[in-house]
Formats: structure tokens, C-alpha cells, sequence
């Protein structure tokens, strides 16, 4: 064989080594690609059961408070056939009154006194209809106590007939009680329904052989405040004035991933 042969030679196994090695890149890279389109996939339908799969629990929490606040109102009231005799009694009784709520520990601050109402009394006819002469003036006037101290001014309330005793006509309505501290309680509270409907949902994952895994959505449910002895639920929520001791129930509607 002679050098030219040879140079034949070389020049057609490089060129048979080239095309061999393109097809063997070529077949590593639609393996590589293969591989990754799997990989995608299987990390799409990963993504899609953590979009889809999902279990919605509700959770609530209790707890009893007791109210630190009271509101109490009560009116009296004077009538005459002359307005200011009708005025000059009235603020007599307001006098009597305010001596009566100061001698049960009733502080001066805790007093709210309201404007005088005026309503004019006209004589009825033969067929029982008002005329244009007029019988009588109707004067009355509310007191308001605003109160921390809500066993004193509850107390005071049950005793306050006692002013009929002194000739006023004064009339007790139902004291308000209230909590003040609303605001905390419904951070605490609604922390409490949160991991009240976590472990709602781990032990409904858990019967079916799941685990849950995060939180995906929360929603606050109604906050009611309601008498202890109360089983009335609102879907637009409770708030009790009517008793010393109540019961807070907070709720949260939540959804969980499950893996």
C-alpha cells in the first residue's frame, strides 16, 4: 500500500468517526430530552395533586368570660298642668336621685345625665280625640351609669325601686354588660379554632392512611358571644348584653394540602 493509499485511508475513518460520534451525541441528547420531559412531568402531576387534593375542615374554640363592663339606664318623670311647675319637680327628683345613686357608691363620674323630654298633653273630646286645649305637661329625663364595677352597679339596678319610696316615678330598664377586651380575645380565640381544625383535618387525613400538609386557605367563621347557658348559633354572629357570664365561640373554615 502506498502513502497516497494510506492518506485515502485516514481521511475515510475520520470521516466515519465523525458521523459515528454525531449520531451517538445525537442519541445521548433525545435520551437527556426523554429523561427531562419525564422528570417535567412527573413534577407537573406533583404540582397538580398539591392544587387538587385538598381537605376542608372547619374548627372552632370555647371559652367563658365574665363581663367587666356595665351599662345601666333608668328614667323618672313629673307631670303638670303648668310646665314649669312640671320642670321644677323634675329636677327635684333628679336631685333625690343622684343623692340616692351617690349613697350606693355610685361615683359622679359614672353619671350620665340626658336632656328633658317634653311632651304636651291635650284634653280629649267627647269622641276621645285630642283638642286644641291643653290638660297637661309630661316631662321625663334618663340617667345613664357607665360602670367597671359591675357587681356594685348590677346590685344598685335590682334596688332602685326603692325610689318609689320617695315619690318618684322612676323606672329601671335591664343593665348591658359587655367585655372590653374583644380584641384580644379574638386573636387568642381564633388561634385556638386554627389548630382545632389542623388536628380536625390530621385525624380525618389519618383515617384514610394521609398526612396533611400545609395550610392552603382560612377563613374566619362568625365570632359569637352568647349567655353560658345558650345554644343559639347565628350565621351572622351573637353579641349577649343580657348576661354577667357568657361563652365566646370562634370558628375557622380551612383547607389543607394532603400529601
Amino acid at each position: 500500500m502506498n502513502i497516497s493509499d494510506r492518506g485515502g485511508f485516514n481521511m475515510e475513518g475520520l470521516k466515519v468517526l465523525r458521523s459515528t460520534q454525531i449520531i451517538i451525541l445525537g442519541v445521548c441528547f433525545v435520551i437527556a430530552t426523554i429523561a427531562s420531559t419525564v422528570i417535567l412531568s412527573q413534577g407537573l402531576l406533583k404540582i397538580k395533586k398539591f392544587s387538587n387534593e385538598v381537605i376542608a375542615v372547619t374548627g372552632s374554640a370555647e371559652k367563658k368570660i365574665v363581663s367587666d363592663y356595665i351599662v345601666w339606664k333608668g328614667e323618672f318623670s313629673r307631670r303638670a298642668p303648668e310646665l314649669k311647675a312640671a320642670y321644677a319637680m323634675l329636677q327635684e327628683d333628679l336631685k333625690k336621685v343622684k343623692e340616692y345613686l351617690t349613697s350606693k357608691a355610685v361615683k359622679e363620674e359614672e353619671l350620665v345625665i340626658s336632656q328633658v323630654n317634653t311632651k304636651v298633653l291635650y284634653k280629649k273630646n267627647e269622641k276621645g280625640n285630642d283638642t286644641n286645649e291643653i290638660e297637661a305637661y309630661l316631662l321625663s329625663q334618663g340617667i345613664e351609669v357607665k360602670s367597671y364595677d359591675v357587681q356594685k352597679i348590677d346590685n344598685v339596678s335590682r334596688q332602685s325601686t326603692e325610689l318609689i319610696i320617695q315619690d318618684i316615678q322612676f323606672i329601671s330598664q335591664a343593665p348591658e354588660y359587655f367585655y372590653t377586651k374583644l380584641a384580644e380575645l379574638k386573636v387568642e380565640m381564633l388561634a385556638k379554632a386554627t389548630e382545632d381544625a389542623k388536628q380536625r383535618a390530621i385525624s380525618m387525613a389519618k383515617s384514610t392512611g394521609n398526612k396533611i400538609g400545609f395550610m392552603r386557605s382560612a377563613k374566619m367563621g362568625v365570632f359569637q358571644i352568647m349567655p353560658v347557658t345558650s345554644t343559639d348559633v347565628s350565621w351572622y354572629g351573637e353579641n349577649d348584653t343580657s348576661s354577667i357570664e357568657k361563652k365566646v365561640m370562634a370558628v375557622v373554615n380551612a383547607s389543607f394540602a394532603i400529601e
